[in-house]
């Protein structure tokens, strides 16, 4: 189980200034009131949850704020929707372009796939994923039937995306990385890649995830950290390679 990652993917989001996923910590729980798997084992990832995140009423993909096919999301990246295309026009559905390249570089980097991949389209998965098992990747072939899951936005906000289910891959070689997740961004934000740039990473994120006194114990301080953080780290040189293999131009969040 990685759910523990979800609290790792929290605190990378802080680091990198993104600041679109929910609050997370990791939390022992020993009530006699919750079932039996809350209790037993070790720690579980407490995730803050916000009544204002906008679901779809349809029961079969109530993880949606809005419902989004593979083909659709190319066509918003290539409408650059609120700077070239009004966020209201087709084919936008109300969220910033911005948006989306912020959330490629977060999903790269953890190596996140059930959002903008569920099929798992973009890299080779294990026979055991999921994907695998419901032969969801059997679908690659025809991309008007992919669809892209917890894409979710805020009622009071809906140009500007919440990032929610965030365990993704942490032992992802680097010879299988998920490069889709990049296809059709033509821009990064400023900040976040500054970061990558720095090579303050690792001191950053121990230093932010050191405030988790449980988080940090269950994983052994910076010894059991240091291998994971050291994995995203070589995933960041490799997208700032991408960036300027393909000449991308960053933007400025004010």
């Amino acid at each position: 189980m990685n759910d523990w990652f979800e609290v790792f993917a929290f605190h990378l989001d802080r680091v990198l200034g993104l600041n679109r996923s929910l609050p997370a910590v990791l939390r022992s729980f020993h009530s006699e009131i919750l079932p039996y798997r809350y209790i037993r084992g070790g720690p579980r990832p407490v995730v803050w949850w916000d009544p204002d995140i906008q679901h779809l009423e349809d029961s079969n993909n109530d993880q949606n704020s809005v419902p989004l096919s593979y083909d659709q999301y190319q066509k918003m990246l290539k409408a650059r929707c609120g700077i070239k295309t009004g966020l209201n026009e087709e084919p936008c559905v109300e969220v910033n372009h911005s948006e989306w390249s912020r959330l490629a570089l977060f999903d790269f980097l953890l190596q996140v796939n059930d959002r903008l991949d569920r099929y798992c389209c973009g890299f080779k998965p294990d026979p055991s994923d999921l994907c695998v098992e419901n032969r969801l990747n059997s679908r690659c072939g025809n991309t008007r039937d992919l669809q892209l899951v917890h894409i979710l936005v805020r009622r009071a906000n809906p140009s500007r995306l919440v990032f929610i289910d965030n365990a993704g891959r942490p032992l992802q070689p680097a010879d299988n990385l998920n490069f889709r997740l990049l296809h059709g961004i033509d821009q990064f934000p400023e900040r976040a890649v500054s970061v990558l740039q720095s090579g303050c990473l690792e001191s950053l994120l121990l230093r932010s995830l050191y405030t988790d006194k449980e988080f940090w114990d269950s994983r052994r301080g910076a010894r059991g950290l240091r291998a994971l953080i050291q994995a995203v780290e070589q995933r960041g040189q490799i997208l700032l390679q991408h960036i300027r293999d393909k000449h991308l131009p960053l933007w400025t969040d004010l």
